[in-house]
């Protein structure tokens, strides 16, 4: 199993952030092909970071390869092509990981 996990800090502008993620960019990341399975978790609390977490997205597939098939194909393009709309909202980038 390998999963790409995307970590967001606390939207400047939430209404904004919330409408543009859940109506624009969810619905994108969700045509990537590969995706087992998929989760949004608004974060309560973080301890031992400076960081204010607001929302962490897990996409679950079987293998490395899978992920990395995933990650070239156009639907994933599509959806890191609207990065930039959704980084308005925000005042840093979100912080993206690969684990296996």
């Amino acid at each position: 199993m390998a999963k790409l996990i995307v970590m967001y800090e606390e939207p400047r502008d939430k209404e904004g952030f919330e409408k543009h993620y859940f109506d624009v960019h969810v619905p994108l990341g969700r045509k990537i092909p590969n995706i087992k399975n998929e989760s949004i978790h608004r974060v309560i609390q973080s301890q031992n970071t400076n960081l204010s977490l607001y929302l962490i997205l897990e996409l679950e597939f079987e293998n490395l390869e899978a992920l990395t098939l995933a990650l070239s194909s156009p639907e994933a393009k599509a959806a890191e092509a609207d990065g930039p709309n959704l980084f308005q909202y925000l005042n840093n980038p979100p912080i993206i990981s690969i684990v296996e």
